[in-house]
């Protein structure tokens, strides 16, 4: 009997270690939302690139962790000398998860369907100064402009002009095939997605082979799973009030860094009262920004006054031209014909700092008299009524895709800003690549739409993840929405 008590207790040891060097192989790491679908290529919802970037597709550049853009899938390039034509050089021997080879005309394919006339890419005006792409030999592309464009190389890394295959594109929301470092192999509604190590990766093969992404919404229960250890990291942890305590715990590591994300009371500036800019002017008086860092992120985030990253070299900090004033909020209500406020919507979409902020912001415009009717919207319905439908009065969200601030040159995007001055001057921006120029165009841009009062701007978003301690190369700042996993490893 002790002999077999022996047995069992080596038996469950070795279970034990066999668990641990397996656990040591894999990873889950928790997100709050959960993707629509797996397409990046037609959605904005920042979820998608969060498990495929990288890890899935890939482009012909990319943006790694601090920001750089470096070669992706184009190993090199050639740029004309009137700054027109890129020809790039595609790497040899890459593959698609299907086993098919990467060539020229899936680039060709992708990139046209990209700036096709009726495409669904989210970031369709990325693509919109290109002529013709063509694909000269298997390995080599051509990409014309109308014009000179220096942001050409920074706009192919994001995650909307990642390389598709034709062959594939049918069931790209669901069965997403790329030539990233990790396949796809299941997704679990409302619960899971899964990856695993893809064996005929072109480039260095990834330390783990297996990584399920877990989605988690309600911020305790975020806490609970992170404190029980049920998973093993939690990127943008969305109960900013326990890191104290994570990081308190030897058994975590706490990465405080930027990200991208411009959070912003989104105005629909062409329905009635917010047409009228002294509105708009209004309720950027009567927003108190610290007040809801403090609130809402537990002082974790940067004020901004306009939509531009502050870690940026040409940001410049106009948060003086609508800085907290109730009573200056109130008399440009009365001016604007509204001396008793008005009604409106503010719809929420499901991230805390939306929720938790929606909260106090509607609190701050009570007070000058305007009347916010909360609607909490899941993700999908925000892309739809207030994202595509346009259905909205206000609305909380962060704009995550880097470097954006040409968003505000569409008439059509869902703010629906039109400004023919404000277009005119993102174009020049376009055609010119001298780094002083263009920063000084930069800085007149979030001057005019700081002036505009197009949105309510609140803060930058900071980067807030926890994971296990033993868990290497995490991002700490997000240049892009993704949680790369081709450098995670644990620590022996």
């Amino acid at each position: 009997m002790a002999f077999r008590s022996f047995v069992l207790a080596a038996s469950s040891t070795l279970a034990l270690m066999a668990g641990g060097a397996w656990a040591k192989d894999s990873v889950t790491i928790a997100m709050q939302l959960e993707p629509p679908h797996l397409d990046p290529t037609s959605a904005a919802a920042q979820a998608i690139d969060s498990v495929v970037y990288s890890n899935i597709f890939e482009g012909l550049t990319r943006f790694m962790g601090d920001g750089s853009v470096v070669p992706g899938l184009a190993e090199s390039w050639e740029i004309s000398g009137d700054g027109t034509v890129y020809t790039f050089k595609l790497r040899e021997g890459v593959t698609f998860h299907d086993s098919s080879a990467l060539d020229a005309e899936d680039v060709k394919f992708s990139l046209d369907r990209a700036r096709a006339e009726d495409s669904t890419n989210a970031q369709k005006a990325l693509f919109e100064g290109i002529v013709s792409v063509e694909a000269l030999d298997p390995q080599t592309v051509q990409v014309t402009l109308e014009a000179p464009n220096g942001s050409l190389l920074f706009n192919l890394a994001w995650g909307d002009a990642v390389i598709v295959a034709p062959e594939s594109i049918e069931d790209i929301k669901t069965n997403p095939v790329g030539t990233g470092a990790y396949t796809f192999q299941e997704w679990v509604q409302g619960d899971r997605i899964t990856l695993a190590r893809n064996p005929d990766y072109w480039g260095d093969q990834p330390a783990l082979a297996s990584a399920t992404f877990k989605f988690i919404s309600d911020p305790t229960a975020a806490f609970a799973a992170m404190m029980a250890e049920d998973i093993d990291a939690f990127d943008n942890f969305p109960a900013p009030e326990n890191l104290p305590q994570f990081d308190a715990d030897p058994r975590f590591q706490v990465l405080v860094g930027s990200t991208e994300g411009e959070t912003i009371l989104s105005t629909n500036n062409k329905q009635p009262p917010f047409d009228d800019i002294r509105v708009r002017q209004a309720l950027a008086h009567a927003i108190d920004r610290q007040a809801i860092i403090d609130g809402a992120m537990f002082g974790y985030g940067t004020p901004i006054g306009t939509h531009f990253a502050p870690h940026h070299p040409a940001y410049k900090d106009l948060t003086g031209a609508s800085s907290y004033d109730p009573e200056q909020a109130k008399a440009l209500l009365a001016e604007a014909g509204f001396p008793d406020g008005f009604e409106t919507t503010l719809h929420l979409p499901p991230p805390s700092y939306a929720r938790r902020g929606g909260e106090i912001v509607a609190a701050q415009l009570a007070e000058v008299g305007i009347r916010a009717e909360i609607i909490n919207v899941e993700w999908a319905q925000w892309l739809e009524s207030v994202f595509r439908g346009k259905s909205f009065g206000l609305t909380i969200v962060s704009h995550t895709e880097p470097m954006d601030i040409g968003i505000y040159a569409r008439p059509e995007y869902y703010f629906q800003y039109d400004s023919k001055s404000f277009q005119e001057l993102m174009a020049k921006l376009d055609t010119t690549t001298a780094p002083d120029l263009r920063t000084a165009l930069l800085q007149e841009a979030q001057e005019m739409i700081a002036k505009d009062y197009v949105n309510g701007y609140l803060f930058q978003l900071a980067k807030l993840g926890v994971a296990k301690a033993g868990l290497q190369g995490l991002w700490e700042n997000a240049p892009t929405a993704a949680i790369d996993l081709s450098a995670l490893s644990w620590a022996e």
